[in-house]
């Protein structure tokens, strides 16, 4: 017998399962942050002493020493 009060069965129904942005990823885009690859442009920074160096084009800052310590440098 229908109780109609809205208390039926549960997962059951349209859109069931359909979150918003579900499996869509952080959505950083291209080119973005500080992972290899993140583009021509930024510093590489030094963990260690701090000191900062343009990035050079074509060269990932882990192959890069610090010119004030000698410690692998970071992108920025």
């Amino acid at each position: 017998m229908p109780r109609g009060n809205g208390t039926g069965p549960l997962g059951q129904g349209p859109g069931t399962g359909r979150g918003m942005g579900m499996g869509r990823g952080a959505g950083r885009g291209r080119m973005g942050g500080n992972r290899p690859g993140a583009g021509p442009g930024g510093n590489c920074v030094c963990p260690s002493c701090g000191a900062k160096v343009p990035h050079p084009r074509g060269t990932p800052c882990y192959d890069m020493t610090c010119p004030e310590c000698g410690t692998k440098m970071v992108r920025e």
